[in-house]
Order: C-alpha cells, then structure tokens, then sequence
C-alpha cells in the first residue's frame, strides 16, 4: 500500500505515544507499506516539527527532531512533482498533499483533514483514511 501521510499526522504521532498517528508510523517504518514523499511536503514536515513552540509544546529536543527526519528521509520513497493539478482543494495548503499523492500514485492519502480533500481525491483514484482507517489496512 502506497501512502501519503499528511503533516498533521506527523504532529500528533510527535504529541502522543498512545494514539493512531503513532502507531501508523512505526508501522510504516517498519515498511509493510510504501510512505510517498515530495520535497515540499518534506520540507514542510521539517518546517512543522522543528517550530519553536511545537518544541516547546512536546518537550522534544531540536536533536531528537533532527534524528527523527533523518529516519523520515531514510524510509520515505520520494516522489517528483512532474504535473501540477492546481487548484483543486479549498487550502492552497493542501495541494502539495494531493500533487504527491497523484504524482507518485498513491493508493491513499492519510490524514485529519479527509473534508478538504473529499472532492477531489476520486478524481486522483485516491482514498482517504485517517491514521486508525489505515491502520486497520496495513498488515502488521
């Protein structure tokens, strides 16, 4: 299973070790699945998870952040932004998600913010789950 994890996933897998989030990415670094990644939605990870105030807020080190991406660019498969579908979503935000997605074709994206992305993402052929939804999919 192909997937792109949106970055509210990341940050709520960062905030708490008993939830969903968390558990979906030790899953998928685990590597039953495939975690698509384009350089602006890795860039915009690193730029979420290494905020002062989210720092700050999970107690996490600069240091253990910096380790963490380099374990996200190590299992990530990346994806080229060859065709951009622009606009296709609500948030201008958001169409990196669902570029990656199409771009490295993706059975599903993964994240909090499956209203946004409803319309469009049958378009692309893409389901929408959120981290307990593709838990339930991926063998473990």
């Amino acid at each position: 299973m192909k997937l792109v994890i949106d970055t509210n996933v990341l940050v709520a897998a960062l905030r708490s070790r008993n939830g969903a989030s968390n558990a979906l990415l030790v899953r998928v670094l685990e590597g039953p699945a495939v975690w698509l990644c384009s350089v602006p939605m890795f860039l915009e990870y690193e730029d979420v998870l290494m905020r002062a105030d989210f720092v700050l807020d999970t107690g996490h080190s600069r240091t253990a952040l910096s380790t963490f991406m380099t374990d996200i660019a190590a299992a990530i498969t990346p994806v080229d932004l060859n065709f951009l579908w622009r606009p296709q979503l609500p948030d201008p935000k958001d169409e990196m998600v669902l570029e990656t997605a199409a771009n490295g074709g993706a059975d599903a994206i993964v994240t909090f913010n499956t209203k946004d992305f409803r319309a469009a993402a049958p378009r692309f052929g893409l389901d929408l789950l959120t981290p307990a939804k593709a838990l339930e999919r991926i063998p473990e």
